[in-house]
């Protein structure tokens, strides 16, 4: 009996070793992933990859739930967010600032006090763009028509009509109201040196008639391919 009674335990520890090794080990790479992706995360939000970030976290988030942890990258985050805005109001970039801020308030609506600081500058901002939009509406409002040039464009060239002198002085008289009214830069374009320093004075004596302060900006150019002409560039309000 007991050469059998050996046998059935031999084949009882061997049918248990085989069901073991054909049994599915524990999933280890679970914690490794868990470690790369929260690794992926911090990296993101220290190279200000910020949309990227939020979208790591949120898989994150929706993997655990119920983990606290998600709560300091989320306000990792948003400080990320509430920093960025800052450095583009500083550059002027008000919209941009403003889409940082709402995406720090999203991550964060618990934490007004975060976010109140740079609302407020933003808003400051906003108001004196709405003032400088609305000043330099009033001040084109508040000029006459122009009467050669186009106030719109970057520029405006006006022939000259310097073999009629009748005709010349009428249009130095309109030159000269655009030049004060529009605050232009002039440039005469002629043929001939001797061209530029009567023309240039029939301009300078009518801009000074009209108002004696005007710091009139003058230049030649000098090009015997061209009929004379006149330049006329409006400064930005």
């Amino acid at each position: 009996m007991k050469p059998f009674a050996s046998r059935y335990l031999l084949v009882v520890a061997f049918s248990l070793l085989l069901g073991a090794c054909q049994s599915t080990p524990p999933d280890a790479t679970v914690p490794d992933a868990r470690v790369a992706a929260i690794a992926a995360l911090e990296q993101s939000i220290n190279g200000n990859e910020l949309a990227t970030a939020e979208d790591q976290l949120g898989t994150l988030q929706a993997q655990s739930p119920d983990d606290p942890q998600w709560l300091s990258y989320q306000r990792q985050l948003a400080e990320a967010y509430l920093q960025r805005s800052q450095i583009v109001l500083q550059k002027g970039d008000v919209n941009a600032a403003a889409t940082a801020l709402s995406r720090a308030r999203a991550l964060m609506p618990k934490a007004p006090a975060l976010t109140g600081g740079v609302n407020g500058a933003i808003a400051q901002a906003r108001k004196a763009e709405l003032e400088k939009a609305e000043a330099a509406l009033k001040a084109a409002e508040a000029r006459p028509t122009a009467r050669l040039i186009d106030p719109s464009a970057e520029s405006s060239t006006i022939a000259l009509n310097i073999q009629d002198l009748a005709q010349l002085r009428k249009q130095m008289d309109a030159l000269a109201a655009d030049v004060v009214n529009y605050q232009c830069a002039v440039t005469f374009q002629v043929p001939r040196t001797q061209d530029y320093p009567w023309l240039a004075t029939l301009l300078e004596k009518r801009v000074k008639k009209l108002d004696a302060g005007f710091e009139l900006k003058i230049d030649k150019q000098i090009d015997r391919q061209v009929q004379a002409q006149v330049v006329l560039t409006p400064s930005k309000p």
